[in-house]
């Protein structure tokens, strides 16, 4: 029973956890929300397959998805959902996620021109907001980007002061304990660049598309559906008239003043999205580098192993040559010591001790000449 009771309470903390959000406003200040899905889903008008994307329990690539209201953001540890006046940030107690809320905090509110309204800072000379700071969402997205940029360069940085210490010794004495230690970096070093892989090709992807960066727009896109849209060829006369013509032309002037709008908001974006996707392709060179530095070093190690390999065998040569060579001096003195009886045993001793040295001659030439043999053909060094 106690065994049962406390799964049970790991079971609540961890949906506890996984139910924890934590909301901004535009002037920083936050909200913890303790609620299930379905909360989120009325709260921010999201749909439950953008909302699975930062499920915990399911495995999601890195993405950042804009919707016609909210941006999803999955980096790593950081799963948001911003809105054009609030940011929703899950498990705001993790240790990860705790230095973001701060810096929420400190750069979401905005600085305010006095006379100047929301709407005028977003159609200021038909343009979203340039001379102007970025708008909420971009600010909320930029705190994200420069979050898991420097958390993931912070991740290198540490996997490059223990690797390349480590390479060095391994280098200098090769060991079991070595070997082991340069196999767990390098495992590291290779989950570490999936990781920072996954977050360069989302920003690629999302720089390689305009129409996909003018969905971030959650500021413009509120802007002009709050704007009026009435215009000289918007009377009832005229589209009772004419509906077709009026029809017409308010979706022609309309499409043009968007896009217009959209091609600055983009470059804008573009030029924030860049600055990040620099950041983190100068984080996977560093990693690429470091990946050299290990082929280079297990190079090196197999060479080294190489030689000593080629040690062994030259070893074995000469103590195979060796053997032969006694082999056949021991296969005299094995003919000799037989008891049989010799006629000039008796009379002519001294005969036995010419055959002792020049068996012992021929033996010494034959390992020689097998010696002399394998380094004309450059089996052993010279």
């Amino acid at each position: 029973m106690e065994l049962q009771a406390a799964s049970s309470s790991t079971i609540k903390k961890k949906t506890a956890v996984s139910r924890s959000w934590i909301m901004l406003d535009h002037d920083g200040k936050g909200t913890i929300l303790d609620v299930d899905k379905y909360a989120i889903m009325r709260l921010v008008e999201i749909h439950a397959r953008d909302l699975r994307i930062l499920d915990p329990l399911l495995s999601y690539p890195s993405t950042i998805l804009g919707r016609e209201k909210v941006i999803v953001l999955n980096l790593e540890h950081i799963k948001a959902v911003i809105t054009a006046k609030e940011v929703l940030l899950r498990d705001p107690n993790d240790d990860d996620v705790v230095p973001i809320v701060e810096e929420l905090r400190r750069r979401l509110p905005e600085v305010t021109y006095a006379g100047q309204g929301e709407e005028d800072k977003y159609t200021q000379n038909g343009e979203g907001g340039e001379g102007n700071e970025f708008p909420f969402e971009f600010r909320a997205l930029e705190v994200a980007l420069e979050a898991i940029c420097s958390f993931l360069d912070a991740r290198a940085r540490d996997l490059e002061t223990a690797a390349y210490p480590a390479l060095d010794e391994l280098t200098s004495k090769i060991s079991s304990r070595n070997l082991d230690r340069v196999r767990k970096l390098k495992s590291a070093m290779t989950r570490l660049t999936n990781r920072v892989q996954k977050i360069r090709d989302e920003l690629e992807n999302l720089l390689d598309d305009d129409d996909d960066m003018a969905e971030l727009y959650l500021s413009r896109k509120l802007v002009v559906s709050s704007s009026p849209t009435s215009s000289s060829y918007d009377s009832p006369n005229l589209q009772f008239s004419f509906p077709d013509l009026g029809s017409k032309i308010h979706r022609s002037s309309s499409t043009s003043a968007t896009t217009v709008q959209g091609e600055n908001d983009v470059e804008e974006l573009e030029m924030l999205l860049e600055a990040y996707f620099m950041q983190i392709d100068g984080t996977l060179n560093k990693l690429a580098t470091l990946r050299e530095y290990i082929d280079d070093t297990e190079d090196y190690i197999n060479i080294q192993l190489d030689n000593h390999r080629n040690q062994l065998i030259q070893l074995e040569l000469f103590l195979s040559s060796g053997t032969v060579c006694l082999s056949l001096y021991s296969l005299v003195a094995a003919i000799f010591g037989m008891n049989i009886p010799y006629t000039w045993k008796q009379d002519h001793g001294y005969v036995f001790k010419w055959v002792v040295i020049i068996a012992g001659m021929v033996c010494a030439s034959v390992f020689l000449s097998i010696v002399s043999y394998a380094r004309r053909k450059g089996l052993v060094g010279s």
